[in-house]
């Protein structure tokens, strides 16, 4: 499997859980239509942060599933998790991934657009 070093396991060896990110709210009430673009826009770019793009196309795709298929992808990918709501993560060569919360979840002021 590698060292202990590349695994996702925490100290106690337990693989550390993916769980939904707290809640947040944007700086200005957001219309659906708006944060959708924001996500559009921050994965056309995130290959260009660094990393692998197979890594951030896992992201994208766990971003996107509910958690118990954001977990299989996560692990499938070799993704290791820093924090549970998916905000910090590494590959297995230490390139490291940080997602905005709002690729990962709604605000609590979005505005439902229509």
């Amino acid at each position: 499997m590698g060292c202990a070093g590349s695994s996702q396991t925490k100290g106690d060896g337990t693989v550390k859980k993916i769980r939904k990110p707290k809640p947040w709210k944007h700086p200005q009430p957001i219309t659906k239509s708006e944060l959708m673009q924001m996500r559009d826009e921050f994965w056309d770019t995130a290959p260009h942060y660094g990393g692998r793009k197979e890594i951030w196309d896992a992201l994208h795709a766990a971003a996107d599933a509910d958690l118990t298929l954001a977990q299989a992808i996560v692990d499938s990918a070799g993704v290791i998790i820093q924090n549970a709501d998916l905000t910090v993560c590494y590959d297995e060569r230490g390139a490291k991934y940080e997602l905005p919360k709002y690729v990962l979840s709604e605000p609590t002021n979005l505005i439902r657009d229509g």
